[in-house]
């Protein structure tokens, strides 16, 4: 069936006949009726009783006209969600696990705020993994890190991290791989960006670890870290909500790999309302009448302060 029969089929039933549906419809009489008719043939069922001039719904035109109405409706629904412009429906974001608990409790609680029309799901993974979700569609967008290809993407970016060395709190100076006590070092599994950041570290000098341990959380692996198991690499930002701080050592990475930029990345074409809304929470545009503003002014919200020691990066 195609939804312009069933927008002819319910037309003559509202219009009360074919001779009123043709003018509604700006048709011609004979070619209502031809819809009409073709229409009952598809579905093999008259679909009005005919008395002369007179119609009726039969019975199995009143269940089409039901359908009709409701499928009908939804068809125009669907036609305003595409250009809606208002932020609304699920919205599946990607991030890795140190920007997931460091950096978006407060800009996504703020975005709920703003939005409450939007589901929002989050994501955690590698940074290979995450670009791999959004080229698939499995997410909407992924804040992530590392090397990111043009072609099939749009990004922009969001956050510098500094990353550092960690090692047990008693540890010499550590300038070069050469210098670590541990030849043993604590990382995420392959595809992570600062995984590949530290054997960049130890390659400088020609080196390679002993032994990689695959861990899945930061604090697990500066717990394994305190107790002497190895070394690791990773933003500095996580050493904030470690408790046992005091017993790690901190140590500066050099120039070209002690910095790593976070980038929000979406497919080329696919920025919908919901990401757009994202970004101006995130990366902040010049300008007081932005529809964030906006939607914080109708809420009687105040533009958000950065938290911390956040930074945005504007591209």
């Amino acid at each position: 069936m195609e939804l312009s029969d069933l927008n002819v089929f319910r037309t003559v039933v509202q219009a009360g006949g074919i001779t009123r549906a043709a003018e509604k419809l700006n048709r011609v009489q004979s070619n209502v009726t031809t819809r009409i008719r073709q229409l009952e043939d598809h579905l093999g069922v008259e679909l009005f009783i005919r008395e002369g001039k007179r119609m009726h719904l039969s019975p199995a035109g009143k269940v089409l006209l039901d359908y009709a109405d409701r499928l009908l409706d939804l068809a125009s629904e669907a036609r305003d969600s595409v250009h809606d412009t208002k932020p609304r429906g699920l919205f599946r974001l990607g991030a890795m696990e140190s920007t997931a608990s460091m950096r978006l409790p407060a800009p996504l609680s703020e975005y709920c705020r703003l939005y409450p029309e939007v589901t929002l799901e989050l994501r955690t993974g590698n940074c290979d993994g995450l670009t791999t979700l959004v080229l698939r569609g499995e997410v909407d967008a992924a804040l992530t890190a590392g090397s990111i290809p043009d072609a099939p993407f749009e990004k922009m970016p969001i956050y510098e991290e500094e990353l550092v060395i960690v090692a047990t709190a008693n540890h010499r100076p550590i300038k070069s791989a050469r210098d670590a006590e541990s030849r043993a070092v604590l990382v995420f599994e392959t595809g992570c960006t600062y995984r590949k950041r530290l054997e960049e570290w130890f390659a400088l000098k020609g080196e390679m670890p002993d032994r990689m341990i695959e861990m899945s959380s930061y604090h697990a692996m500066l717990g394994c870290v305190v107790v002497g198991m190895g070394i690791s690499l990773l933003p500095r930002m996580v050493l904030d909500t470690f408790p046992e701080r005091k017993r790690l050592s901190v140590h500066p990475l050099p120039p070209g790999l002690n910095k790593a930029v976070t980038w929000l990345l979406w497919r080329k074409g696919a920025r919908s309302p919901k990401l757009s809304a994202l970004i101006e929470i995130l990366a902040p545009q010049k300008g007081r009448n932005s529809p964030a503003d906006r939607a914080r002014k109708a809420n009687g919200k105040s533009p958000p302060r950065p938290a911390g020691k956040a930074q945005a990066v504007r591209a």
